[in-house]
């Protein structure tokens, strides 16, 4: 029996058109992006491999692209995205970008040695699928690095906005995306094929002075919701009434001594082999256990941070 399709839960037309938004002005708020894109490369130290070239999938205006040509282990650089704003963009600081789908991306098979993407994965409709095409797209014994925002993250806002939509109205939509946990995505590596698959988590905190700065990040990142639209059920807009309860119920839940708001993030980061008949295998079936740097180093990291 055939298995049914996922189901279409973002409009990737919306999560472009909220990319080509941000793009002007996406450096004022890229500090997740650039705190990870650093991540990245230190991880990436951590494996003895010299990569002749590379793509790096959602790369939104080509820092971490950038980073790997600086890190002097990569040669080439592929930087693709949904959005043709920051694609022209990175044309423009001569990178070599191209526009491109990365739930469905037309590539060929075994291109790479390594494929990245940083804060990018969390918008695929079909999660399982697009690990399996990254790593048809890797040659044997390429490695897949990268990150994706998991359960929890902004988890205050959450709560403050459902209490805060349900207390007035009666009710409450989904106004944050779900996003998978660390289990889930292990599990999904390794049902992708990739050889020694781990996952861990990076927590980060960040303190604001108030939510409503928080929702103008969320908003510059090209971050915000990106729900399909059901004609029955058309998702209402927020009140200005929500919204101001939505910020007392925060500063009562979620303030520390000073008086500053903090808002969560919980960054999933991932590593993956292409299968290659040298590779050690792992002591266990099932183990996505190991520390993410031993198995980038093939022998065989989680801390916060304020804006």
């Amino acid at each position: 029996m055939p298995s049914s399709a996922p189901p279409k839960l973002f409009d990737r037309n919306q999560v472009r058109l909220h990319r080509d938004r941000a793009a002007p002005d996406y450096d004022d708020y890229a500090f997740l992006k650039a705190r990870e894109s650093s991540q990245l490369i230190e991880r990436l130290q951590d494996s003895t491999h010299r990569f002749e070239r590379a793509l790096d999938l959602g790369a939104h205006d080509g820092r971490a692209a950038r980073s790997l040509l600086e890190s002097g282990r990569v040669d080439a650089v592929e930087a693709a995205d949904i959005s043709p704003r920051f694609v022209e963009q990175m044309q423009a600081e001569g990178l070599e970008a191209r526009l491109l789908d990365d739930e469905t991306p037309a590539l060929e098979p075994e291109r790479y040695d390594l494929v990245t993407s940083v804060l990018n994965l969390h918008w695929v409709n079909d999660l399982p699928g697009t690990l399996v095409r990254i790593r048809e797209q890797l040659k044997p014994d390429g490695l897949f690095l990268g990150c994706l925002f998991g359960g929890g993250t902004l988890s205050e806002l959450r709560t403050c906005l459902i209490e805060a939509e349900a207390e007035i109205t009666g009710g409450a939509a989904a106004r944050l995306s779900p996003l998978p946990g660390l289990q889930d995505m292990a599990a999904l590596m390794q049902r992708a094929g990739f050889a020694l698959p781990v996952a861990d988590i990076d927590t980060v905190t960040v303190r604001y002075g108030d939510p409503f700065r928080l929702l103008r990040d969320i908003k510059g990142m090209g971050e915000q919701a990106a729900f399909m639209t059901q004609a029955e059920a058309p998702r209402r807009p927020l009140s200005p009434h929500v919204l101001a309860r939505m910020a007392e119920l925060y500063a009562e839940k979620f303030s520390d001594a000073d008086g500053r708001l903090r808002a969560t993030f919980n960054i999933v980061w991932l590593s993956g082999w292409a299968p290659h008949a040298n590779q050690p295998k792992p002591l266990r079936p099932g183990s996505a256990r190991h520390s993410l740097a031993d198995a980038v180093r093939k022998a065989g990291r989680t801390n916060g941070g304020e804006s």
